[in-house]
């Protein structure tokens, strides 16, 4: 695993925190978001997973499931992407995460929970090999493909009446957090026809205006490839 200096700019003095990631992670990306908005300072510590590098010993004392990504701040190590951001949202309060209203931040869990348990996990790299060593690799698109768009109606249907200029209103809250990485990689890296899912779209697109956000893409990571 590599050592590699990185991080935003901020006027935050706190000790330097450690972020175990993968830059093409869409789990590492949601929490270098919210680092980013809550202007904390970082080191990158990269972890191949092409390679390998998240079953190593030293990767398994920090994440026995051996997933990106895990935080370590000083002497507490905190793994999963749903637990790193409520632990930041509760020790770094700037720049809150989630609303005060409490059917709002309901609504953020929920949006969050479907992109993390519904839709994230059946598009990991292990559950794509998996696909492609039982069904043939003609069949991972299409099982990518099914459950994303099976979330993405869910999260049309559900944020209808509740997105403003972002997922939940006027504010970036942690649903706008674990949609960004989510919609890119459809449109990326599965190419989903996203022309059925307009509200998500849009969002998409407020996204990319958000330093923040734009900070934390895959191609700004010291570990990308570089062609």
């Amino acid at each position: 695993m590599a050592e590699i200096g990185g991080g935003v700019a901020s006027s935050v003095e706190v000790p330097k925190l450690k972020l175990y990631s993968y830059w093409r992670s869409s789990c590492s990306w949601r929490v270098r978001v919210g680092l980013n908005l809550k202007g904390l300072k970082y080191e990158y510590k990269a972890v191949n997973l092409l390679e390998g590098e998240h079953f190593s010993p030293e990767f398994s004392e920090l994440n026995p499931i051996n997933y990106v990504p895990v935080l370590v701040d000083g002497d507490v190590k905190v793994a999963d992407s749903f637990a790193i951001l409520l632990y930041l949202e509760e020790k770094y309060p700037q720049h809150p995460l989630l609303p005060c209203d409490l059917q709002k931040k309901a609504i953020n869990y929920q949006a969050a929970n479907i992109v993390s348990s519904s839709i994230q996990p059946l598009q990991n790299l292990a559950v794509l090999k998996y696909i492609g060593d039982k069904c043939g690799p003609d069949e991972q698109l299409a099982w990518v493909r099914h459950h994303i768009g099976k979330g993405f109606a869910a999260l049309e249907k559900l944020l209808k009446h509740h997105a403003g200029k972002y997922a939940t209103g006027d504010e970036v809250y942690l649903a706008d957090l674990f949609l960004a990485p989510q919609i890119h990689a459809a449109i990326t890296r599965f190419h989903l026809d996203m022309t059925q899912f307009p509200l998500l779209s849009r969002l998409n697109e407020t996204y990319g205006h958000l330093p923040a956000f734009c900070d934390a893409m895959p191609e700004k990571q010291p570990d990308a490839p570089r062609s």
